[in-house]
């Protein structure tokens, strides 16, 4: 038998989460360039455009993962159909 879980407050902000939005500094850092190619590939359609929240601009993280699937690679090899995502399990 299995005791039934309880989690108080203080358990639930001990949980860690992944974020879905992304600052900007975050989403340049997650797809590894600086925060000035960042924009410049925003501006040119490259990178997605950000997302309003609350007054905040702010990045979806799949979104980054779709068009950061679609760059292509330097050795010129085609990309796979689909690749791993890290919030696949969270989204469909």
């Amino acid at each position: 038998m299995t005791a039934a879980l309880d989690l108080t407050k203080a358990d639930t902000r001990r949980m860690p989460v992944a974020p879905r939005g992304l600052n900007r500094g975050q989403a340049a850092q997650y797809v590894g360039i600086s925060v000035t190619l960042f924009d410049r590939l925003v501006a040119e359609g490259v990178m997605p455009a950000a997302r309003a929240l609350a007054g905040r601009l702010v990045w979806d993280i799949v979104e980054l993962d779709r068009h950061f699937d679609e760059l292509p690679h330097a050795n010129g090899n085609p990309a796979p159909a689909r690749t791993a995502r890290l919030h696949d399990d969270f989204v469909d």
